[in-house]
């Protein structure tokens, strides 16, 4: 999967949009750097490559300028001895060399001015990956900090349910408890005694209408 298309993409790419858009921004970020890198080795051998020429171009600007000197002595020399023809044909020399100079001379400031480019995108560029770079370590920092919230929110968590299981298995011993002292009190207690109870209130019963019926007889006997 690759990130950008050509060099001018990095270069100018906003890494914030890119990464706001990415599913997996570590990912992401990792595809970043490396795609740089490799755009950046690159851009290096194309540099590499320009200062060789520029090498060899000056070894042949230098060897012409040499070649150039001898025509002109040549031509001198010629004229001196009374050799017009020969004079002639060392500047005829002298003016193909001065033309292949020329050439190179734009060749040179062509190579020149195309490292120096390179020089500027190789800053660029570096700059940039270093940008990726503190990108990836700010969300591997976030995605550590994250990672650590989560583990502690998650143990706080577990522990409040813990905590809560705990309170209501104490909730449940109370309760058993108490029932345990009201079957305790129970088994303390005659077996007959819900029996007596009942006699009571129906004796109680019976004789409250026992004496209402009294009053009414006596009532009547007035």
């Amino acid at each position: 999967m690759g990130i950008f298309t050509r060099f001018s993409d990095i270069v100018n790419s906003n890494i914030n949009a890119i990464l706001d858009k990415a599913e997996d921004p570590e990912k992401i970020v990792r595809l970043m750097i490396q795609e740089m890198e490799d755009t950046l080795v690159e851009v290096r051998s194309a540099a590499a490559r320009s200062i060789a020429d520029k090498k060899d171009l000056n070894r042949k600007l230098e060897s012409l300028d040499r070649e150039l000197r001898d025509w002109d002595e040549k031509a001198e020399l010629a004229v001196r001895k009374g050799r017009d023809d020969l004079a002639k044909a060392a500047l005829v020399e002298k003016a193909r060399v001065a033309a292949a100079v020329d050439a190179l001379k734009q060749d040179y400031m062509a190579v020149d001015e195309g490292l120096a480019k390179l020089n500027d995108d190789i800053a660029r560029l570096e700059a940039k990956l270093q940008d990726a770079k503190a990108r990836q370590k700010a969300l591997l920092a976030r995605h550590k900090t994250a990672s650590s919230r989560l583990a502690a929110r998650k143990q706080i968590h577990d522990y409040k349910i813990d905590d809560a299981m705990v309170r209501f298995e104490q909730y449940t011993r109370r309760i058993d408890d108490v029932e345990g002292r009201i079957e305790a009190y129970d088994l303390g207690l005659p077996k007959n005694l819900n029996h007596e109870f009942a006699s009571l209130e129906a004796e109680e019963s019976v004789q409250k209408e026992f004496d209402e019926l009294k009053r009414k007889v006596s009532g009547g006997e007035h």
